[in-house]
């Protein structure tokens, strides 16, 4: 991405060297400035859909098979399919550069939103995450990666460990945690209650004046009933102390509409308000986030493109468009 814009606190000498007239801010509210952080771009893990299959100009039915070959779903590439015929005739377009740009413009569309960045404009602190998706689709790794992005934005993270039944991902979380330069708030004991995990989390933000909660939990989807009363009580006894900012589903690029499956049953039971696509590495058919925000109304937030740290940029729908059609 070009240029990507934050929003940070105003570190303490910014502070005093405000008017001092200005009438002083009501208790928990961030004196917020904009401030731009190194820009990171996904491009490299776009996958271009013409890879191995040739566009056909004079045959549009290719097209559809070329998107769901690429996890698009049947029904968002008759969609899109017939809005680039559309297009196309409207504005008498007929050989392949000029159908791969309004087949660009038509996913950039689709896949535009106003709702794509975190929400972190309220001034409410600590600005409350719960992340969730399936186990191994990525969301410690994705909770390390936000908590460093978000730290050298100047602000203090604290993460709630409150995925108690794997041990491997208390320890997992520990370890972002320390590269991170975040604050852990792990289990006592072996099975703690995720819930209060994530309590205890909230009130360590709250009590140290951090800027933002970052909550793992658990990825079981064997049972929804239980996955529904597990996250409805860590959402219960959050709100007690702070709002939740976002519930973030994490989900594996390269699952195809398995991913699809999945982020369905989880807006079910999590009131999800944005999707991290993970393991966009150029190995993944990058289909599956059409397929989720057209389907699901979910826009898509983050995505992950590898291991490392620096591995992670917020979701653009043109750079992605263009990737896929290039």
């Amino acid at each position: 991405m070009s240029s990507i814009f934050f929003w940070r606190k105003k570190r303490e000498e910014e502070k005093v060297a405000s008017d001092s007239s200005t009438q002083q801010q009501p208790a928990n509210q961030a004196n917020l400035t904009q401030a731009k952080l190194p820009s990171r771009s996904a491009k490299k893990g776009i996958r271009s859909l013409f890879a191995i299959s040739k566009f056909d100009p004079e045959d549009l039915q290719t097209l559809e098979d070329i998107l769901l070959q690429a996890d698009f779903g049947l029904g968002a590439s008759e969609k899109i399919v017939a809005a680039v015929r559309t297009e196309a005739k409207l504005q008498g377009a007929s050989n392949e550069s000029e159908l791969r740009k309004i087949l660009a413009q038509v996913i950039e569309a689709e896949l535009g939103s106003d709702r794509a960045q975190l929400n972190l404009s309220s001034g409410k602190l600590p600005y409350v995450f719960l992340i969730v998706g399936v186990n191994g689709a990525g969301k410690t790794t994705t909770i390390g990666k936000l908590a460093n992005w978000l730290g050298e934005g100047s602000w203090s993270v604290v993460l709630g460990a409150a995925d108690t039944f794997r041990a491997a991902a208390v320890n997992q979380l520990a370890t972002w945690a320390e590269r991170a330069g975040a604050k852990l708030v792990a289990p006592k004991s072996d099975g703690q209650d995720p819930a209060s995990v994530a309590f205890e989390a909230v009130e360590a933000a709250i009590s140290e004046d951090a800027d933002i909660c970052i909550i793992d939990t658990a990825g079981r989807l064997q049972n929804k009933s239980d996955l529904m009363d597990e996250l409805s009580k860590i959402r219960r006894v959050i709100e007690k102390r702070a709002e939740i900012s976002e519930v973030l589903l994490v989900i594996d690029a390269t699952t195809g509409q398995n991913g699809l499956s999945q982020a369905k049953a989880f807006t079910e039971v999590a009131q999800v308000t944005g999707v991290v696509l993970t393991k966009l590495d150029g190995t993944a058919k990058g289909g599956i986030a059409f397929a989720i925000q057209s389907e699901l109304g979910i826009p898509i937030k983050l995505v992950g493109i590898g291991e490392g740290i620096n591995d992670f940029a917020f979701f653009d729908a043109k750079e992605f468009a263009s990737g896929l059609v290039a």
